[in-house]
This record gives structure tokens, sequence and C-alpha cells, in this order.
């Protein structure tokens, strides 16, 4: 067993004792609060464009291929950096990623602000959700791991609502911006509104690198990596701000780790070259791949295919429909502006694709200027913030959450399915944001479902992997569904009913329960 003194008094704990000796105070609100500009950064990442894309599809000449590939693109650089990210994390530190990374993503959106053409756009757009994908993924882990038992569930509902609260506070800024005639030269670069707007999106991932300058590395990495001391030191510091009393009454004075995965050549001290750090963690990601062997035998392999499926379809289609919407909604205002009464969803889709019913509708760029266009992506998101906060308490019922995978994913098919029979503005409005909002229900479901189920050992993967096929979905759909748009009006919709039935048809074959033992 693997321990570090810190006196010859005082009492020996392992983590879950020590981080619960530290209570719930100001250092835990204070950590709460610099997680929530690093989960916004996420929002802002991925769907930034579908505000500004009404207004620079004129500017930047964009076809309707283009704007698929404007949104697939940050979901394509969160799918390639996962796991370097992971690895560095392991290796460095949770701090370094949340500090560093913060303020790389910030100065990749500064730089997308600058773009010219579509072309530096999409690199940047890359780029940023190359970055972004580390430090959203570490400030999770890093918010369970400054908190113990007894506050961790707490965290997931936490993440979710800070999420939402992200896509909230997004819509609210387009509102007041977007609608803002900005336009000035610096030298041979041309700024506008959009631009203006995703400079203010940088702001997120700019705080959070700096709050978490203030905050400690996480005793459990520390301890991971043999570094008691620090640790300890980690944990006196929650403590004496927790309890407002001085560092040194903290009653635990050595920590042992009750499981290590150490060599016992390791030096207890702590003392690590980098070198000798980045062998180790290869080492153990090695060790890692070994005892990953279980999840490609029964029972789950079968588990985690059907899982897989299930998120790549449904993360698809909610993201095919997300990130379109503010278009939709935008175009939607220009229809009511120059007095046409067909709005509904096909005449939406004719003129995005540039077979709009007049010749005046096709020159129209100016389709942003009005605060009435953003009007409905706030209720949207409005709705869905509320609708998180009253489905999560229903999930603590036993009995309905066993059901409710299969229920929402079942009325979900006949939503997207209705939103191409959607003939007003406010049936459209209604059925996306019933849609979107039982789909993010869903979403946190699948989450939550795969952390219970899946041993210790596989599931830290088993999470990496739903995110990325996710992400695959969103990158698949955000590239298809433009060319299904200029098929026929109704193609988009027969797909996205597909993928949603084949959703619907993988829940059947999921067991939901929240309450059982963990593996």
């Amino acid at each position: 067993m693997a321990e570090a003194a810190a006196g010859s008094k005082g009492q020996t704990a392992d983590f879950e004792t020590a981080i619960a000796e530290c209570g719930f105070g100001l250092f835990n609100v204070y950590i709460l609060f610099c997680a929530m500009p690093c989960l916004a950064a996420m929002v802002f990442s991925a769907s930034a464009m579908s505000y500004v894309m009404p207004m620079t599809e004129c500017e930047l000449k964009l076809s309707l291929l283009d704007k698929g590939i404007m949104h697939a693109v940050t979901y394509a650089g969160m799918i390639i950096s996962a796991i370097p990210w992971g690895f560095v994390a392991d290796t460095m530190g949770r701090r370094l990623v949340l500090i560093s990374g913060g303020w790389m993503d910030g100065l990749c959106v500064l730089c997308a602000a600058l773009s010219q053409t579509s072309t530096q756009l999409m690199v940047f757009k890359f780029f940023d959700g190359f970055i972004v994908c580390g430090p959203f993924a570490v400030v999770v882990s890093n918010l369970v791991e400054f908190h113990g038992k007894k506050h961790r569930a707490f965290i997931m509902l936490f993440i979710g609502f800070s999420v939402a609260l992200g896509a909230l506070i997004l819509t609210i800024v387009a509102y007041f911006l977007l609608p803002v005639h900005i336009s000035f030269d610096v030298g041979t670069l041309h700024f506008h509104t959009w631009q203006i707007f995703l400079v203010l999106t940088a702001l997120p991932s700019l705080t959070s690198g700096f709050l978490h300058i203030f905050l400690p590395e996480s005793p459990r990495f520390l301890m991971s990596q043999g570094n008691y001391r620090k640790a300890l030191k980690s944990l006196q510091r929650i403590y004496a701000m927790n309890k407002r009393k001085s560092r040194d009454s903290y009653p635990i004075t050595t920590l042992t780790d009750a499981t290590p995965e150490r060599d016992t050549t390791h030096d207890p001290s702590g003392h690590q070259s980098l070198r000798e750090r980045f062998a180790r963690t290869n080492k153990k990601f090695v060790e890692g791949l070994q005892q990953l062997k279980p999840m490609f035998s029964s029972p789950y392999l079968a588990l985690s295919g059907r899982i897989y499926c299930l998120h790549f379809c449904q993360v698809m289609c909610v993201n095919s429909i997300r990130l379109w919407l503010p278009q939709i909604f935008a175009t939607m205002h220009t229809l009511e502006v120059h007095g046409v009464r067909d709005k509904s969803m096909c005449a939406l889709l004719d003129h995005n694709s540039k077979r709009g019913p007049t010749k005046s509708l096709k020159v129209e760029c100016d389709i942003h200027q009005q605060p009435e266009s953003f009007m409905n992506n706030i209720i949207v998101a409005g709705i869905g913030l509320v609708g998180f906060l009253i489905f999560f308490p229903i999930l603590r019922i036993r009995g309905v959450v066993n059901h409710i995978l299969k229920i929402c994913l079942f009325v979900c098919t006949f939503l997207v399915g209705g939103l191409y029979f959607s003939r007003t503005s406010v049936t459209i409005l209604i059925v996306a944001s019933l849609y979107l909002t039982i789909m993010g229900v869903c979403a946190s479901t699948i989450i939550g479902m795969c952390v219970v189920v899946f041993p210790t050992l596989m599931r830290t993967m088993v999470l990496l992997l739903i995110m990325t096929f996710g992400r695959l979905g969103s990158v698949a759909g955000n590239l298809l569904l433009p060319l299904f748009i200029q098929i026929t009006c109704w193609a988009p919709f027969a797909w996205l009913v597909f993928l949603m039935s084949i959703a619907f048809l993988m829940s059947l074959f999921l067991k939901v329960d929240f309450q059982q033992p963990l593996n």
C-alpha cells in the first residue's frame, strides 16, 4: 500500500474519506463557478456558427454544402483530439489542460473572427473544436474528483444545467448583437457584426483559462501520480476554505491508496521527470488496453454496440435539427417580411437551397437584421432549460426511469416527422422545442446508464467512444442533410425518421436502472 506521511499525528485515510472530510463549502462553489464558462465554451464552439450562418452565406459565398461543412468541421476536430487530450490530461494533469486549453481555444476563436474567407473560417473552427474538446472533457473529471460520493450525483445535474444555460446565453447575445449594423475596416481586413459576435464567443474559454489559475491540481490525479504530499496540501486548502479553519487543523495527515496502480519501483516522493511520467503513462495505457478485453466479449460487446448505434443515430438527428434551426428561423422571418404566406417547412428549405419563390428573395442577404428573427431561438433554449429542470427530478423515480428512454425516443420519432407537416411558424417552434428538449433528456439518460452498467475498468473508454460516435453522427448529419434537401422536400425528414426509428428499436433492448449497484 502506497502512503505519504505528513506528520507523526493524525488520521490515515484513503481519498474518499479525505475528500469527505473537506465537506462542501466555498471552495466547491468556486470550482463550480469556474467550470461554468468552460462548459459554456463547448456550447458556443458547437453552436455559434448556426447564428452567424445567415449573415456569412452571402458575404463568404457559402453553398448549401459549405454550410453543412461549416457545422461539421468543429465536431471533426473534437473527434480527432479526444484521445490525445485524454493522454495529456492523464500525464501532465487536469489543471494544465484547463488553463492552456482555455487560452488556446480562445485564441482560435479570435482567429476565426478575423477570417476573411470561408476556407479560413473552416480551418479555425476545426482547430476550435480540436482544442475545446480537451478542457470540456477534463472539467467533468475535475469536478468529480473534487467532490465526494455524497455530492457526485449533483455534478451531472449541474453539468447539464450549465450546458443548457450556455445555450440560452448564446441566443440572448445573438438577439442583442447580431441585429446591430457594424462594419469597419482595419487595413485590408473587413469586419462585420458576425465577426464581433465570434469575438464575444471567445470570452468563456479565456475566462475559464484565467479562473483555473487559482485552483489547485486535482488531489485524485496527484495521488494517481504518487505525489501524496501535494495531494495532501490540495486537500488542506479545500478544507481551509470550506471550514474557515487553518490548514493545519485538517485531521488527515496520511493519505493511502487501497488499490494503487503503480510500479513497486515508483518513487513515493512523487518527484519524476517529464520523460519518466510519459513512459509510465504509456505503460499504463498499454496495460489499460489489456483491461478492456471484456469490452469485446459477451455481454458487453453486444450492449455497447447497441448503445453506440443508438447514440450515433440520435445525435445525428438532434444536431441536424439544432444546428440548422437558427437558419430556418431567420429564413422564416424573411418570408414574413416579404409577405410570403407559405411558411411551411418545404418553403423554408426551398429558400435555403436557393430555389426561393422569387428572385428578390434569392438575392436577399440581410435576413438577420431584425431582433424578432432570434426570439424563436431564445424560446427554444428557454424551454430546453426549463424542461431539463422538470425531467431530471423525474429520473429519480425508479418505475419511470426504466421506460423513459423508450417513451422519449418513440415520441421524438413522430415529432421529427411532424416538422414536415408544420405549416406555421408557431407549429415549427413548438415541435422543434419539444423535440430538442426530449432528445436532450435521452442523451443524458444514455450517459447515466453507461456509468452504472459498465465496469470501472472500461467505463471511461466506453463513455469516450459514446461521445466519439455522437460526434461522428454530427459530422455525418451536417454533410448529408444538405444533400437530402437538394433532392426533395420530404427526403431529409424521411431520413431523420428512419434514424429515429433505429434509435427506438435499439432502446427496446436496453434496460435503464440508475439505482443498481456500480459494477
